[in-house]
């Protein structure tokens, strides 16, 4: 269990660590991933029509 435990921590601290660390263009990257990602989704899978 203490094992367990060190293991997320250490985990979250290295995740926010490397948040700190990115560049504007990887972020910049990562957003227009997301965007692509969320056209692709609305295409796939229209809104419903209410009649």
């Amino acid at each position: 269990m203490s094992l367990r435990l060190h293991n997320l921590v250490f985990t979250r601290l290295l995740g926010r660590l490397a948040l700190l660390c990115r560049t504007s263009v990887s972020k910049d990257i990562e957003l227009l991933v997301l965007r692509h990602e969320v056209a692709v989704l609305r295409r796939t899978n229209p809104e419903p029509r209410f009649d």
